[in-house]
């Protein structure tokens, strides 16, 4: 049986680039400390986020994550796992982290793209939009747990509860 092996030789081009636009067109404050580095702040209802991608072309990876701006205190960061382990559960895109370094929690996704594959700035507006969506969503039940006296289980049903209609 033969298998036909398809090599490509194309050099992918740093999608920072590109991730630079989405920023710029957002009118957001950012800062490139390298080529292959942007790090970018957002205003949100709850807090600011920092955002932050990073492209690792010997993997072929763009990594990215959406940090709240809030530290947790060490008291919190045992009772913030339970609560991880919950939201994630809920998540189609992505996973939240506790981030050791400075003792916040972020949104993380990584984009594979080697073999040639391109990226489009609609896929980065979505996965931009969806952060920021899913750490709006879950900001409050991270608080609640970290300063608040609810479990995780108390803080991740107050976060999902959507109203419905009018008063």
């Amino acid at each position: 049986m033969t298998t036909l092996r398809v090599e490509t030789d194309n050099i992918l081009s740093n999608p920072v680039e590109l991730v630079e636009q989405v920023v710029i067109d957002r009118d957001w404050a950012y800062d490139r400390p390298a080529d292959e580095e942007i790090v970018a702040e957002v205003n949100s209802a709850w807090c600011n986020y920092r955002i932050w991608f990073n492209w690792q072309a010997d993997q072929g990876a763009l990594i990215f994550s959406c940090a709240f701006e809030t530290k947790l205190p060490k008291a919190a960061i045992k009772k913030i796992y339970p609560l991880l382990a919950l939201v994630n559960d809920k998540l189609w895109l992505g996973h939240f982290d506790y981030v050791s370094e400075d003792s916040t929690v972020a949104f993380r996704h990584t984009m594979l793209m080697r073999g040639g594959c391109v990226i489009a700035t609609q896929q980065l507006e979505d996965l931009v939009d969806i952060a920021i969506s899913e750490c709006e969503r879950f900001f409050p039940a991270f608080q609640a747990v970290a300063w608040g006296k609810k479990t995780a289980e108390e803080a991740l049903v107050s976060a999902i509860f959507e109203t419905v209609g009018e008063a």
